[in-house]
C-alpha cells in the first residue's frame, strides 16, 4: 500500500487519520507541524502528504508550496484534510498545489476512497 505523511497539529487527529489509514494497510508518517513534515519529506519520498491547513510554524499551505518546489514531490498527491470550508480558502490551497480538499470532521470511508482515487 501507499506511503502517507499526516500531518496535523492536533494528537488526536494524527492518531484518528493514522488508525484509519492503517487499518486500511498503508504507511504512515506523523508530523505535528508544516516544518517538522518537510524535514521528513525532504529525507523519504511518500507517496501521499495528508496536511491540516492551520498549524503553528508553517500552516498546510505554506508546506504545500514548499512540497512542490522538492522535484520529488512535483506530483505527488497533497490532500488538505482541515475544518477549513471558506472558498477562498480552499483557492489558496489550490494555488499552492494542493491536489484535494476534505473538510473535518471527515469521514474515514470518505477519506480512504478520496485516497484510493489520488493515487489512482
Amino acid at each position: 500500500m501507499a506511503k502517507i505523511l499526516a500531518v496535523d497539529d492536533s494528537a488526536s487527529m494524527r492518531q484518528m487519520v493514522t488508525f484509519t489509514l492503517k487499518g486500511a494497510g498503508h504507511e504512515v508518517l506523523e508530523a505535528s507541524d508544516g516544518v517538522q513534515a518537510l524535514g521528513i519529506a525532504k529525507t523519504q519520498p511518500m507517496d501521499l502528504v495528508l496536511s491540516d491547513v492551520n498549524m503553528p510554524n508553517m500552516d498546510g499551505i505554506e508546506l504545500c508550496r514548499n512540497l512542490r518546489q522538492l522535484p520529488s514531490y512535483k506530483f505527488t498527491p497533497i490532500l488538505m484534510l482541515t475544518t477549513e470550508s471558506a472558498g477562498d480558502k480552499k483557492t489558496e490551497g489550490k494555488a499552492a498545489g494542493a491536489t484535494g480538499w476534505i473538510v473535518k470532521p471527515f469521514n474515514p470511508d470518505q477519506l480512504l476512497t478520496t485516497i484510493k482515487k489520488v493515487l489512482g
